[in-house]
């Protein structure tokens, strides 16, 4: 049995909501936020209804609310499938051997690898600004610009959160919200933005870019520790066969001495650094993965 037609806004969106239960929380942020929008502007438009009868009107012009997200799940399935590789015949399941190998021709692989090093120079900056904003916003407090400048930077950090969540979806391949997150609707302003200061997603958006330094850092440290032992262990043979010097040079009491490998171990150092480098593409798609995870429990707001 289809629900009442609402009477106001935040009415229609709870029974959107409620409409979307167990669906990707992105999916559902972005449906509310179009709908409210619309809602919105249709009755802006319409400025002689009140909300009951604009609601009415929509209701077979937009939609009731268990229509519009059937409509949204049905897009979002056809959606993912359209961004799947198409196989124009199944194939037989790849062996174990063929799954360690392939992933160098991996697209997530390399894209994460470029959003781990990225993420050193964002998490520099998401800390900076919050650890910034915070302080500035607690010196503030006692000014009469206190309270707008809090706002301001919350707002900040909720356009910020929005942008990070495009990188993730672009790199990393999670389903991020695609529409901004909307205030709380319903009440005055200042009710909606009380709510802003009081929503989980709110303080988790900024745990989640005071924890992006660490992260970038130890992210940076594996991608540049890991691939260049790999590619060096991979070049030392070349290096050992055509330099002058052997292996390398050590010094010793203020002595250079030269050193060389034996002959039978090169083969062994230089498949040793080729399989390093799979195992590394697979370590970074594998963190790629759980960061996308990561990203999407502490930025999106649960449905």
């Amino acid at each position: 049995m289809s629900q009442a037609i609402p009477r106001t806004i935040p009415e229609y969106l709870d029974q959107l909501r409620s409409a979307l239960r167990g669906a990707d929380p992105a999916m559902i942020q972005d449906a509310l936020y179009d709908a409210e929008e619309h809602l919105r502007a249709e009755l802006a438009e319409h400025p002689e209804l009140d909300e009951a009868a604009m609601l009415a009107r929509v209701a077979t012009s937009y939609g009731a609310p268990d229509e519009v997200a059937e409509i949204y799940r049905v897009k979002e399935g056809e959606v993912e499938q359209a961004l799947r590789p198409r196989r124009r015949q199944p194939v037989a399941e790849k062996s174990l051997l063929a799954r360690f190998f392939g992933v160098a021709v991996d697209p997530r692989a390399y894209l994460a690898l470029f959003y781990m090093v990225l993420t050193l120079a964002t998490g520099i900056f998401y800390f900076t600004w919050v650890v910034a904003g915070l302080g500035m916003s607690a010196g503030f407090a006692i000014l009469i610009i206190g309270i707008p400048f809090i706002i301001l930077f919350f707002a900040t950090v909720r356009a910020l959160s929005f942008v990070e969540g495009k990188i993730v979806e672009a790199m990393l391949g999670v389903r991020m919200p695609r529409r901004p997150q909307a205030m709380q609707p319903g009440g005055s302003i200042w009710q909606r933005i009380g709510a802003m200061f009081t929503d989980p997603r709110t303080w988790s958006t900024l745990f989640y870019m005071l924890l992006m330094m660490p992260l970038g850092v130890l992210y940076f440290c594996i991608v540049t520790i890991g691939f260049s032992f790999a590619i060096g262990l991979t070049l030392a043979p070349f290096v050992h066969l055509f330099s002058p010097y052997g292996s390398g040079i050590v010094m010793v009491d203020g002595d250079y001495v030269t050193w060389s490998a034996p002959l039978w171990s090169l083969p062994f150092v230089f498949v040793g650094g080729v399989l390093l480098f799979f195992v590394m593409l697979h370590i970074v798609r594998g963190i790629g993965q759980l960061h996308g995870q990561l990203a999407k429990h502490l930025l999106v707001k649960a449905g």
